[in-house]
């Protein structure tokens, strides 16, 4: 996710009812405090040899610190598009500029109580040598689809991109094989 230091507290978000449409604004530590629906994005990033960028995240983050996520990204800004946001965040916690726009691929929204927000989910192809964010990323590594298999029962990952991750397994097993 994006940074969440107390800086960005004040980072105005939109405020999102039930189907995503915008019923208002806040602060991002308003809306964090009041468990208010807002939008966030992931993306999986995955090198030249097809492989998934991991990492966990640091300790000071405010969101589930120090768990692993196979996602980079964050939320999404008062007026900024899923699609804008995606790309930023992407280069942002991958230290990169240049990237690609990232591919979208469906939406859900995460819900648990206290924590709601609506999550588009994209894919990105990044040849570029990353160069992670210190205050986003405490450590990262490039895994196989079969390294990160073997590690879902291993490491505590976020549950939001662990939700999105399962997802995405369900989403590409229900897609005909010849849709890419």
């Amino acid at each position: 996710m994006a940074d969440e230091t107390p800086r960005s507290a004040d980072e105005v978000l939109d405020v999102v009812d039930e189907r995503d449409r915008v019923v208002g604004q806040a602060p991002r530590g308003e809306v964090y405090a009041r468990g208010l629906r807002h939008r966030c994005v992931f993306v999986l990033a995955r090198d030249a040899a097809g492989r998934v960028f991991v990492h966990r995240r640091t300790e000071r983050k405010l969101v589930f610190p120090g768990l692993y996520d196979m996602f980079v990204g964050g939320v999404v800004g008062a007026g900024e598009s899923y699609e804008e946001a995606a790309l930023r965040e992407a280069e942002e916690e991958l230290g990169v500029s240049g990237l690609p726009a990232p591919t979208p691929l469906f939406a859900f929204c995460f819900e648990r109580p206290g924590k709601s927000w609506w999550c588009h989910v994209y894919e990105v192809r990044c040849d570029l040598p990353v160069d992670p964010q210190v205050e986003e990323v405490a450590w990262h590594a490039f895994l196989t689809e079969e390294q990160l298999a073997a590690r879902l029962g291993e490491w505590e990952w976020v549950p939001d991109g662990a939700e999105a991750y399962e997802r995405l397994l369900a989403w590409r097993a229900a897609r005909p094989a010849d849709a890419g």
